[in-house]
C-alpha cells in the first residue's frame, strides 16, 4: 500500500475512536457519578474512559510503527538515487579524460601520419601496428560517441528517478502530515479525557472517604480472622511444607542480556520516534536498543522487527522474545520477561512498564530475534 493509503487507513482507525469516545469524555461529571451519586458508577465510568484513554494511545503507538516505516522506504530511495548520481559522475570523469587521450592521440596520428598510433597505449598489439590514420580516427569517433551514448542513457535513468523520487517524496510528505495530524487528534482528545478521569477519581475519593467510617470496624474483624487464619496455616506448613515455585530461567544468553537492559529502563517515559535510553522510548525503539546491548541489530519498526525474528509458539516463551501485535507485527512489540510478564513502551502518557502477557484480541504471534 502506498505512503499516503497505509496512514490515512490508520488515521480512520483514530477518527472512529475519536467518535467513539467523545459523548463520554465531554459529558461531565453532573451527567455520570455525579447524578448517580454511587461508587459503582463512578469506577464504571473511570474504567471506561481509562480504556478509551488506552485505545487512543494504541492507535498512536501504531500510527509511530507507520511513520517508522515510510521513512525507511524513503531513505532506501534516497540511497538508490544517491547510487545513481555517483555513477554519472564517474561515468563523466571518464568520458573527459577520454576526450583528452583520444584528441591528443588524433592529433598525433594526423601530424605524423599513422605512424604513432602504433606506440598509442590506446593501441597496444599486433593489431594496432597496421593502422592508418584513417582507420584510427574512426575507432578514436567511434569509442568517444559509444560513451558519450552510455552517458546519455545515465543521465537519462536519473532524471526519472529523480521524477520518481519527487513524486514518493511528495506522497511520503502527505504521509507524515497525516500520521501527525492524527497523532495530535488523538493527543487533544486524551487531554480531555484525563480530565474528565481526574473529576471522576475526585469523586470516587469522596465516596470511599465517606465509606471508610462505616467499613472500618469490618476491616478489623476481617484482620483478626486474617492472623488466625495465618497462624493456623503456619501449624499446617510446619508439618507439610511444600517447595517454593522454581526461579525465572537465568544465564547469560543474548535474551536474558536483552531483558535486563530492558528492565534498566523501567520509568523512562514512552516518546514518539525515540530509542534513547533515560530520555524516552517508543515500543519498537525499547526492543531495538535492549537486543543492541546483546549485540543483535534490530530495525526500528515492529513489523520489519517480526519479519527479522524465528517464530516461536507460544508455549515455547523465553525471557528476551517478542510479542508482536497487529498485521504483521505493524502495531506494536513487546518484551517477554517470564513468569507471564512482557516489558513494552505503550503508548503516550504511560513509562517503560512490566505488564501481564496479552494474547487475545490483535496478537500476532511471537519471535525470536
Amino acid at each position: 500500500m502506498p505512503f499516503g493509503g497505509r496512514v490515512a487507513a490508520l488515521s480512520v482507525a483514530v477518527s472512529t475512536a475519536l467518535s467513539l469516545t467523545v459523548t463520554l469524555a465531554l459529558s461531565g461529571p453532573a451527567g455520570g457519578a455525579g447524578t448517580a451519586g454511587t461508587l459503582s458508577n463512578a469506577q464504571a465510568e473511570a474504567a471506561a474512559l481509562e480504556a478509551q484513554i488506552q485505545t487512543l494511545g494504541q492507535q498512536i503507538d501504531a500510527l509511530d510503527q507507520q511513520y517508522e516505516a515510510d521513512l525507511a522506504k524513503k531513505v532506501a530511495v534516497d540511497r538508490q538515487i544517491s547510487a545513481t548520481e555517483h555513477r554519472i559522475s564517474v561515468t563523466k570523469a571518464r568520458i573527459v579524460k577520454d576526450k583528452q587521450v583520444l584528441h591528443k592521440a588524433a592529433i598525433d596520428a594526423y601530424v605524423t601520419g599513422g605512424t604513432s598510433a602504433a606506440s598509442s597505449t590506446l593501441f597496444a598489439g599486433s593489431q594496432t601496428a597496421a593502422m592508418d590514420s584513417g582507420v584510427y580516427t574512426q575507432v578514436v569517433a567511434g569509442d568517444l560517441h559509444t560513451s558519450l551514448a552510455d552517458l546519455n542513457t545515465a543521465v537519462a535513468q536519473l532524471d526519472a528517478d529523480r521524477q520518481t523520487l519527487k513524486g514518493e517524496d511528495a506522497q511520503a510528505a502527505a504521509a507524515v502530515a497525516a500520521a501527525q495530524g492524527a497523532v495530535r487528534q488523538a493527543q487533544s482528545l486524551q487531554v480531555q479525557e484525563q480530565s474528565k478521569l481526574n473529576e471522576v477519581k475526585g469523586h470516587i475519593a469522596v465516596l470511599v472517604a465517606q465509606q471508610q467510617a462505616a467499613q472500618a470496624a469490618a476491616a478489623r474483624a476481617a484482620a483478626a480472622a486474617a492472623l488466625r487464619a495465618a497462624a493456623a496455616a503456619s501449624t499446617q506448613a510446619t508439618s507439610a511444607q511444600s517447595s517454593p515455585p522454581p526461579p525465572p530461567p537465568a544465564g547469560g544468553n543474548a535474551g536474558a542480556i536483552a531483558v535486563r537492559a530492558a528492565e534498566t529502563q523501567l520509568g523512562v517515559p514512552y516518546v514518539w520516534g525515540a530509542s534513547d535510553p533515560g530520555v524516552g522510548f517508543d515500543c519498537s525503539g525499547l526492543t531495538m536498543w535492549a537486543w543492541g546491548q546483546a549485540g543483535v541489530s534490530l530495525p526500528h519498526y515492529s513489523g520489519a522487527q517480526m519479519a527479522d525474528s524465528t517464530p516461536v509458539p507460544v508455549s515455547a516463551l523465553q525471557p528476551g522474545d517478542l510479542l508482536f501485535y497487529g498485521p504483521g507485527g505493524s502495531a506494536h512489540v513487546a518484551m517477554y520477561v517470564g513468569g507471564g510478564e512482557m516489558i513494552e513502551a505503550t503508548f503516550p502518557g504511560t513509562v517503560v512498564r512490566i505488564d501481564p502477557i496479552r494474547l487475545g484480541t490483535g496478537f500476532a504471534g511471537a519471535g525470536r530475534p
